[in-house]
């Protein structure tokens, strides 16, 4: 058997004439995770990476098991460097598309000019946050303006938060935040009013709410230091927490018939697919925030696992019929 070392040094695949048994688009850990299984399993796999994590304005990554505030890109060359121990080859490229050949098969295209075949697909190309274009609020995405309280609650424990109020889901927002600090300002911000119900609870919890559209974040010295309210009004605040509409990366999965579903919270669009992200479009599956856009970075790790699994399996019952075939 091939040991890891004598992999690493191997030969991996890289142009048309050569066809992997799974390219896996987007090298996030959902698609390092999918590639590492599948170099286990003995299967060629090409990882093709644009190198633009979602998360790479954050300092550190948390909540994965041992590797608790690791820097994201770091997690991604450790990843990497794992993949490409087992024979694995992870490349730079942009995918542009991906075709289905008569034979089954995928061809790939790059912005590069680079061409690759695979028996199967694997899409981890992730989401795009849509959040309100508000001045000051996109240059701090990611730092101190973020949106999910499992990912960054601890670090901003006990700091003034805002939650800036853009849906039905504002007021839950800002209770469940209240977790990390009893300093908690709800900003109505485009956010329907809170129902009775809402207020009531709110109200017992500590949590004030602000009417009135909100204008733009104050910074100073590099940091949030407050929120000003189309009044003119400001607001001193340390954090901002939005509520972001999720949208998976579609592009490449439209023309080869994925379709996309609304997720159960209403909160945005993924790609329609089972648990192991099968999409229903034979050879092609998702994993990562294309397959759930609420997933963390431990969930889309191991989503990728999950998919790899499904792959091998598939791959293993094509291999079988043909041998049968060509016995």
């Amino acid at each position: 058997m091939t040991t890891p070392a004598e992999a690493e040094a191997a030969p991996g695949p890289g142009n048309a004439a050569e066809c992997v048994d799974v390219v896996v688009v987007g090298g996030g850990l959902a698609g390092l995770g999918a590639a590492l299984t599948l170099g286990r399993a003995r299967r060629s796999v090409l990882v093709i990476d644009a190198g633009h994590p979602r998360n790479a304005p954050a300092a550190h990554s948390h909540g994965y098991l041992t590797r608790d505030g690791t820097p994201p890109l770091e997690l991604l060359r450790l990843g990497r460097q794992e993949v490409r121990g087992y024979g694995g080859r992870v490349i730079e490229g942009t995918v542009e598309t991906i075709a289905r050949l008569d034979d089954g098969r995928f061809r790939l295209t790059t912005g590069e000019g680079t061409s690759h075949l695979a028996r199967r697909a694997l899409v981890t190309t992730g989401l795009v946050d849509r959040y309100p274009r508000i001045p000051g609020l996109h240059d701090r995405w990611g730092r101190d303006v973020v949106h999910c309280p499992y990912c960054f609650g601890w670090e901003y424990r006990d700091r003034a938060l805002a939650v800036l109020g853009t849906g039905p889901g504002a007021a839950a927002q800002a209770l469940m935040w209240r977790q990390w600090s009893e300093d908690v300002v709800l900003f109505q911000h485009t956010a329907p009013e809170p129902t009775e119900e809402e207020q009531a609870r709110l109200a017992a919890r500590g949590v004030t709410v602000v009417p009135g559209e909100v204008a733009a974040v104050e910074v100073d010295d590099d940091r949030v230091v407050g929120i000003r309210l189309a009044s003119g009004e400001v607001r001193p605040r340390e954090v901002i927490v939005i509520g972001p509409r999720f949208e998976f990366r579609h592009e490449l999965l439209d023309p080869l018939g994925v379709k996309a579903v609304e997720h159960p919270l209403g909160i945005g669009r993924q790609a329609e697919a089972d648990l192991s992200g099968f999409t229903g479009v034979p050879g092609v599956w998702v994993a990562g925030n294309v397959l759930d856009v609420t997933a963390g970075v431990m969930q889309s790790a191991a989503s990728g696992v999950t998919a790899a699994a499904a792959l091998n399996a598939d791959l293993t019952a094509d291999d079988a019929a043909r041998a049968v075939l060509a016995r």
